[in-house]
């Protein structure tokens, strides 16, 4: 599992959590998925193992990861029972973010949304929709 670390950011262990929900929310992990070993999602990542370890268990008490003994760490079943307020409050400081970014690089909302739009449909191979032509 590739996750993007940087060191002028959020604390390392909230990067590795936030890459992971999203990655379960987004449908890339499924039920049942195994999560790379500690050590080994340590060494790849280049992080100490205890600083993984803090993220997995973050991710446990959320409910999104269940741990099995002598096993490993597994996407939890419960994943699939966010609810549309758990998901708008997971996705809130990446809008927050973004908008603030936009707002000092002087980006419109008109424009971010534009942009947003044209980016999701990259993402997700979707028809770009065309704005409405305003009659005269």
């Amino acid at each position: 599992m590739l996750l993007h670390i940087t060191t002028d950011g959020p604390p390392i262990y909230q990067q590795i959590v936030e890459q992971i929900r999203y990655r379960i929310v987004s449908g890339q992990l499924g039920v049942g998925d195994e999560l790379p070993t500690i050590r080994g999602l340590a060494e790849s990542s280049r992080v100490n193992p205890n600083t993984v370890a803090r993220a997995y268990r973050e991710l446990e008490n959320e409910g999104l990861v269940e741990k099995r003994r002598t096993v490993g760490t597994f996407v939890a079943a419960s994943e699939a029972k966010l609810t549309a307020a758990e998901r708008r409050r997971l996705i809130a400081p990446h809008i927050d973010r973004v908008l603030v970014q936009a707002k000092q690089l002087g980006v419109p909302l008109d424009d971010l949304l534009a942009q947003m739009t044209q980016r999701n449909a990259k993402l997700h191979d979707a028809p770009i929709p065309t704005p409405a032509k305003e009659s005269k």
